[in-house]
C-alpha cells in the first residue's frame, strides 16, 4: 500500500470548428486512494489492520519517487509566488504559479506543491483562459456524488506519495491547447510548533524552471514580541545571501527574490537552482512563566511555555528491538543515539535497557541511578547486542511497566520525578502476542496514570498507525525515525525533546460560563522548549477581560497562575496590521480540535463511537474548509453558466511529532478557585484623618505594620505604645543589610541597596533593589530583585517575573505574586513579609526600580530574633515628653526615652505605598536621626551581613 496525498487531475479536449479554436470543456477531477473511496464503516482495530487499511502508512523506499513540480519541455512559468503569514504562531500559506502552454500542440500543464504533513489545505483556484474554477470542501461522500455526475464528460486520474520525512505533495495536472495561461492559487493552514525552543516554518520551493518573477515573502506577528527570526534553505551556498529580514519588536517580515541570473545553476544554464527547503526558525518573547492569553474573534488561545524551572527528575525505561530486522545500519545508528542519551542522563535520573527480539531480556532487573560508573556499564552492553530473531513487543512492554511499578510500590521512585517507557521498534510483531489490539489493552490495563509511552518507529516496515495509538493511549507520542544516514540524529533530536520535564499534572482552567468547547486542557507533561496551548470559544457576556488559571507541579514546587486579557485590545490591534491574520484565533480553534477529534478517534472502541466523533470532524473542516480524511475538495467552474466539477480529498499519515495536544478532547474545563487572598495586613493604608494630620501619635496602619520603603525608610510600629517610630539608614549600595536574623525558627530577611543613577546633594540615595527571605528550616530562599523573583531549594532553582499573579507552594513556604505589584512571603502561616515593586520611569535621569517591604508585628518569632525589624519584636518601652512646637507647625519636636538614651525627635511623616505607589500615605511618626543611633542596638554598620541568606552574628 503507498502513502496517499491530495492529487488533481484534469483534462481539456480542444477540437476546431471552422478553423478557429471553439473551447469544449470536458473536466474529470479524481482521488484515489489505492483504487476505492474509503468508507465510514468501522469494524475493531485488528480487522483493520489484516484488512490493511491501517497500512496506509507504510511505504518502502523503493515506492518514493522523485518529484517534479513541471512537466513538459515547451512550458514557461512566469511567475512563482509564494507568501506565508503567521499571527501567533498559525501560519496560512498561498503558493500562486502562472504557467504558460508556449509548445505548438496541446499538453499537460502540472501544478506540484509540497506541503507539510501538519497543514490542512483549504482552499485552491485554478484559472484558465479567463475561467475560473474555485474549490470548497465538502463531506467525501457528498463531494464523490456531484463529482461523479461531472465523470462521464471525462477520465482523469492521479495518485500521490510522500518522498520526504516531514512533506507531503499536492499535483494537479491540465490539459490545454498552445498559448493556454493557467494560474494556479493552493492554500494551507497550520499551526506552528514549538520544539527545543524554536517554530518553524518550512517551504519546500521548487518552481521547476527558471520564473521571471520569483518571490517568496513571510510575514510574522507576535503580539507580545518576536526575540529572534533566522532563515536558511538547502538551496545552496549562491542564495546565502539573498534573504532578507526585516525585524521589530511585534514584527517580521522575510524576503527572497531571486532574479533570473541567480536562479540558472551556472551562468549560462538554462536550469533552475531553486529546488530545496527554504527555511524560518522563530521564537516569542514571554514577559513571565504564566503564559500568554490571547482574544480574538470570539475565541481564545493560552500559551503557556514556562522556563527557568529545574528539571523533574526522570526515571526511563528504554525498550529496544533487536530482531534480525534491525541488522547492519539500523542497529548501528541505534547504538549511536543510545550512547549519547545515556551519557545526557543526569545523576538523579534513574533508568534501565530492555532488549528484546524473541526473547526479552533486561540489562538491569530494576531501575539504576545514572551515575557515570552505571552508564559506562549500560554503554558497553547496548554496544555488545547482536539483532537476531523475531519481534516481541507484548513481553517487552509488559516486563518495562512491572520494572516501574516495582520501584514505585517500593518506594524508589520520587514523586515529583517523570515515569516513562520509550519503544524503539522496526517492525510488527511477530512472537508471543502477536494481535495489536490485544497488545494495546494489555499495556493500558498494567499502566498507571504516572507513567508514559513514547514510540519511535523506524523505517518504512513498521506499522506506525499501532505505535501511534499505543502512544496516545498512554499519555505519550509517536515519532517515525527515518532510516536512513542521520538516523542517529533523529532519535537523539528526539530525547531532547523530552529529556528535560520541568512540570506535570498541568491544568489550565477558566472561570465558569465565561468560555465553551475549550480544547485539551490537561496536560501530563510539560518538556522545556515545547509548548501548550489551549484554546476555545467565549461564551457570551459583558466582560471586558478573560482570565485564566494555570495549576502545575514542579521540582518540589506547586504553581498556581492566573493571567487575563482584553477581549478587544487583540483585533483592534490586529486590523492595523497589514499582513496579520485577523481570524488566527477561530482558524487556530478549529485545527487544534479537528487533530485532537482525529486522534479520539483512532483510540475509539466501536464503530458507533468512531462515527460519532467523524461525524463532528467533517462538521468542523467543511465549516473552516480543512480537507482532511473525512473530507473532500469540490472544484467548481461556470462555463456558459454550466457547471464544471473536479474533486480532490487527502487521506492523511499524522505524525505529530513530540509533544503535541494530541490527547482525546477533555469534558468541560474545570472551575478553578481564586488564587490565594493577601493577608488583612497587605491592605492599604486609609487616608490619614484631619486628627492625625495633625500631629496626634496615633497609629494609622491597619494591622500592625512595619514598613522600609523609599530611601531605605524605616516606620516601625510598636503596637503597645501605640506609636511609630521612624529614621533611615544611609548606607552605600551593594551593601546587605539584615532587618530580621532569627535562629529559632530559622528565618532571616537581607535587603540590598542599590544606589540611584547620580548625586543629589553630593550623596547617592540607597534603596532596596533586592530582598531575600531565607528559610534555612527548610532549605527554601525567596530572592525578590526587581526583574524577578528567583525561588531556590537544593539544586532546584525556579524564576518568575513580575509580569503575572502566582502563587507558588514550596515545602512550608507560600509565594503569593500580584502581577507588577507585590510579593508575598508566608513561613509556615506564622511569618509574612511582603515586598512592594516601586518602577520608574525607564529614562529617569536619577531613579532606579527598588522595593519596599512591609512586614507583620503578629509574626510569631523566637525570643532570639534580631535585625533592624527583628529586634522590636520585643517591644522596648518608650515615652516621649517635653513636646514642642517645631519650626514647621506640622513638625513638632520632642525628647525621647528607650533603651537608657534620652533622644532628640521630631514629628514627621514618611510613606506607605500600598495605596498609591506613586503618590503614597503619609504615615506620622516620630523620627530618629543619624541612622537610628540610640533606638536600634549598637550601630546600623552591625547589621552589614556578607550574603543574602547570612544570619547575624551577636551585637
Amino acid at each position: 500500500m503507498k502513502e496517499n496525498n491530495l492529487v488533481f487531475r484534469t483534462t481539456t479536449d480542444m477540437p476546431s470548428v471552422s478553423g478557429d479554436w471553439e473551447i469544449f470543456w470536458s473536466w474529470a477531477f479524481e482521488f484515489i486512494i489505492d483504487g476505492e473511496w474509503g468508507s465510514e464503516t468501522s469494524g475493531p482495530l485488528d480487522q483493520y489492520h489484516h484488512s490493511g487499511r491501517y497500512r496506509r502508512n507504510i511505504l518502502t523506499s523503493e515506492e518514493e519517487e522523485d518529484f517534479e513540480a513541471i512537466k513538459g519541455n515547451d512550458i514557461t512559468v512566469k511567475s512563482y509566488k509564494v507568501e506565508s503569514r503567521i499571527t501567533s504562531r498559525f501560519a496560512h500559506t498561498t503558493v500562486k504559479s502562472s504557467v504558460v502552454n508556449s509548445g505548438s500542440s496541446a499538453q499537460s500543464i502540472g501544478f506540484n506543491v509540497q506541503i507539510p504533513k501538519r497543514a490542512f489545505i483549504n482552499n485552491f483556484t485554478m484559472n484558465v483562459n479567463g475561467i475560473t474554477f474555485v474549490g470548497s470542501v465538502k463531506e467525501k461522500t457528498v463531494a464523490r456524488n456531484l463529482y461523479s455526475q461531472a465523470r462521464a464528460r471525462g477520465k482523469a486520474a492521479g495518485i500521490v506519495r510522500t518522498n520526504s520525512q516531514a512533506m507531503e505533495t499536492f499535483k494537479t495536472e491540465v490539459h490545454v491547447p498552445p498559448g493556454s495561461k493557467v494560474e494556479f492559487e493552493l492554500h494551507y493552514q497550520e499551526m506552528m510548533q514549538r520544539k527545543l525552543g524554536v517554530y518553524k516554518h518550512t517551504l519546500h520551493l521548487q518552481p521547476g524552471r527558471l520564473v521571471p518573477l520569483l518571490q517568496v515573502d513571510v510575514y510574522i506577528f507576535e503580539p507580545k514580541g518576536i526575540k529572534f527570526v533566522t532563515a536558511s534553505s538547502t538551496l545552496g551556498e549562491q542564495f546565502s545571501e539573498l534573504t532578507r529580514i526585516t525585524h521589530t519588536k511585534e514584527k517580521a517580515h522575510i524576503v527572497f527574490k531571486p532574479s533570473l541570473q541567480q536562479q540558472r545553476k551556472c551562468e549560462n544554464c538554462t536550469d533552475s537552482a531553486v529546488d530545496g527547503v527554504f527555511t524560518i526558525n522563530y521564537d516569542v518573547e514571554r514577559e513571565s512563566n504564566a503564559g500568554e492569553l490571547q482574544v480574538s474573534d470570539g475565541h481564545f488561545v493560552q500559551f503557556f511555555a514556562p522556563s527557568d524551572l529545574s528539571p523533574l527528575s526522570k526515571n526511563i525505561v528504554f525498550v529496544i528491538d533487536v530482531s534480525g530486522s534491525m541488522w547492519g545500519l539500523k542497529m548501528k545508528q541505534t547504538v549511536e543515539a543510545m550512547k549519547a542519551i545515556l551519557s545526557d542522563l543526569l545523576p538523579d535520573d534513574s533508568f534501565s535497557i530492555i532488549d528484546f527480539n524473541h526473547n526479552v531480556r533486561c540489562w538491569s532487573e530494576d531501575l539504576v541511578q545514572a551515575s557515570s560508573i552505571q552508564v559506562d556499564e549500560a554503554k558497553k552492553y547496548i554496544q555488545s547486542i547482536k539483532p537476531n530473531g523475531g519481534t516481541n513487543i507484548n513481553e517487552a512492554l509488559l516486563r518495562a511497566v512491572q520494572m516501574l511499578v516495582r520501584a514505585s510500590n517500593q518506594g524508589l521512585i520520587d514523586p515529583s520525578s517523570v515515569s516513562m517507557i520509550i519503544l524503539v521498534s522496526d517492525g510488527d510483531p511477530t512472537v508471543g502476542e502477536i494481535k495489536l489490539s490485544t497488545i494495546q489493552k494489555n499495556v493500558k490495563r498494567v499502566m498507571r496514570e504516572e507513567f508514559s509511552l513514547f514510540s519511535l518507529g523506524i523505517g518504512f516496515d513498521v506499522d506506525f498507525d499501532f505505535l501511534e495509538r499505543i502512544a496516545m493511549d498512554n499519555r505519550g507520542v509517536a515519532q517515525r525515525i527515518y532510516a536512513n544516514h542521520d538516523a542517529a540524529e533523529q532519535l537523539k533530536t528526539f530525547y531532547s525533546q523530552v529529556s528535560s520535564p520541568l512540570l506535570k499534572t498541568i491544568t489550565i482552567h477558566f472561570p465558569e460560563n465565561t468560555v465553551s468547547n475549550v480544547t485539551q486542557n490537561r496536560f501530563d507533561k510539560f518538556f522545556s522548549g515545547s509548548e501548550l496551548i489551549v484554546a476555545g470559544k467565549l461564551q457570551p457576556s459583558d466582560l471586558t477581560s478573560l482570565q485564566s488559571f494555570t495549576t502545575a507541579s514542579a521540582a518540589n514546587m506547586d504553581l498556581n497562575i492566573q493571567i487575563e486579557a482584553d477581549i478587544t485590545e487583540l483585533d483592534s490591534v490586529l486590523s492595523t496590521h497589514q499582513h496579520s491574520l485577523t481570524g488566527f484565533a477561530r482558524q487556530m480553534w478549529a485545527y487544534m480540535t479537528v487533530n485532537q477529534l482525529m486522534a479520539e478517534r483512532s483510540l475509539a472502541s466501536t464503530s458507533t463511537k468512531k462515527r460519532r466523533i467523524t461525524q463532528r470532524i467533517v462538521a468542523l473542516a467543511v465549516e473552516h474548509q480543512f480537507v482532511t480524511p473525512f473530507t473532500a475538495m469540490l472544484v467548481e467552474g461556470e462555463d456558459e453558466g454550466k457547471a464544471e466539477r473536479l474533486i480532490a480529498d487527502s487521506p492523511r499519515d499524522s505524525k505529530h511529532g513530540c509533544c503535541s495536544a494530541t490527547a482525546p478532547l477533555s469534558g468541560p474545563p474545570s472551575v478553578q478557585r481564586l488564587l490565594y487572598a493577601n493577608p488583612p495586613w497587605v491592605q492599604p493604608t486609609p487616608t490619614p484623618t484631619p486628627k492625625e494630620a495633625s500631629g496626634v501619635h496615633e497609629s494609622i496602619i491597619p494591622g500592625h505594620i512595619t514598613i522600609v520603603d523609599s530611601d531605605p525608610h524605616f516606620i516601625i510600629h510598636l503596637p503597645k505604645s501605640k506609636m511609630d517610630i521612624c529614621f533611615n539608614i544611609d548606607s552605600k549600595p551593594g551593601h546587605i543589610l539584615n532587618l530580621i536574623s532569627d535562629p529559632g525558627t530559622g528565618v532571616t530577611v537581607n535587603g540590598q541597596l542599590v544606589g540611584a543613577k547620580k548625586m543629589k546633594n553630593n550623596k547617592i540615595n540607597t534603596y532596596f533593589g533586592t530582598i531575600s527571605i531565607y528559610s534555612k528550616t527548610d532549605g527554601v530562599q525567596v530572592i525578590v530583585g526587581t526583574n524577578r523573583i528567583d525561588l531556590m531549594e537544593g539544586k532546584n532553582n525556579h524564576s518568575f517575573s513580575w509580569g503575572a499573579t502566582a502563587e507558588l507552594a514550596l515545602n512550608r513556604m507560600r509565594v503569593t505574586i500580584l502581577k507588577d505589584e507585590h510579593v508575598t512571603v508566608t513561613i509556615d502561616g506564622k511569618i509574612s513579609v511582603m515586598v512592594l515593586l516601586h518602577r520608574v520611569w525607564k529614562k529617569h535621569p536619577v531613579q532606579v526600580d527598588f522595593l519596599g517591604i512591609y512586614i507583620s508585628n503578629d509574626n510569631k518569632y523566637s525570643t532570639q530574633v534580631h535585625g533592624l525589624i527583628g529586634q522590636f519584636a520585643q517591644e522596648p518601652k518608650v515615652k516621649v515628653f517635653d513636646m514642642q512646637e517645631g519650626t514647621d507647625p506640622k513638625k513638632k519636636v520632642a525628647t525621647m526615652e528607650v533603651k537608657g538614651n534620652k533622644l532628640a525627635v521630631t514629628r514627621g511623616w514618611q510613606k506607605d505605598y500600598r495605596r498609591d505607589k506613586k503618590q503614597g500615605s503619609d504615615v506620622y511618626c516620630w523620627f530618629i536621626h543619624n541612622n537610628g543611633k540610640g533606638f536600634i542596638d549598637g550601630s546600623y554598620t552591625s547589621y552589614i551581613l556578607p550574603q543574602l541568606d547570612s544570619f547575624l552574628t551577636s551585637l
